[in-house]
């Protein structure tokens, strides 16, 4: 099944996606940097790009870099004075994510901030800039419901919030599971359950990246 699931997102991208050398460009150096093919499909990417574009969003926030290719896909989304600030915990990748970010041409509206999440996000909220209006997670999943707390503390009403991988290969659903990211997965959802602020959804999803999901929340 996930033959033709591959076959379809191919199909979506040749026929939906003009060609661009950025972002095929950051796979490429990726992978000869030796980056695990863990980034969102293109078609993933252009999701992002899309939600972006609708919520209006001037200040985006991104936990896990990688490469640096959800980044791009989300930078050209912004409007003139958009910025992306990105939190990437492996130096040799932050250091790839630059080169791939330079390379697009977006030095200047993408940030990459070195360092564990969990500590980067106090200093975020505690430089008392503007909030962000869009957050992308998709970092190390036993965290997930730190990043979720601290994405509600530096959003704003209206802020979208896009949880990455929280369905695990339909793993969700499975109570007894002892799987770290499916805890961290559950975790999430009881997380923004319990959130008066939170109104979401979670959409499952299948194709090159297999079967998976997002969860995706407006902030109240």
């Amino acid at each position: 099944m996930s033959g033709i699931w591959g076959r379809v997102d191919e199909y979506i991208v040749e026929t939906l996606f003009d060609k661009d050398v950025a972002l095929s460009d950051a796979l490429s150096a990726n992978a000869a940097a030796g980056l695990r093919p863990i980034d969102v499909s293109a078609a993933q990417g252009k999701f992002l790009h899309l939600l972006v574009r609708m919520s209006g969003a001037r200040r985006v926030l991104e936990v896990g870099t990688l490469g640096a290719y959800s980044t791009i896909w989300m930078a050209k989304a912004l409007p003139d004075g958009g910025k992306v600030v990105t939190l990437e915990y492996d130096p040799h990748h932050a250091q790839v994510a630059r080169q791939n970010i330079e390379r697009a041409g977006l030095s200047s509206v993408i940030e990459v901030r070195v360092g564990a999440a969990a500590e980067t996000l106090p200093i975020l909220a505690a430089e008392s800039q503007e909030p962000f209006d869009f957050v992308f997670i998709d970092a190390d999943k036993p965290n997930n419901t730190t990043y979720l707390d601290w994405a509600i503390r530096l959003g704003r009403p209206g802020t979208v919030i896009v949880l990455d991988n929280v369905v695990r290969n339909g793993q969700l659903v499975n109570a007894a599971s002892t799987d770290p990211n499916v805890k961290g997965s559950r975790g999430a959802f009881e997380l923004i359950a319990a959130s008066p602020r939170l109104s979401a959804t979670a959409l499952q999803t299948v194709g090159a990246k297999g079967y998976d999901g997002f969860a995706v929340m407006i902030l109240d």
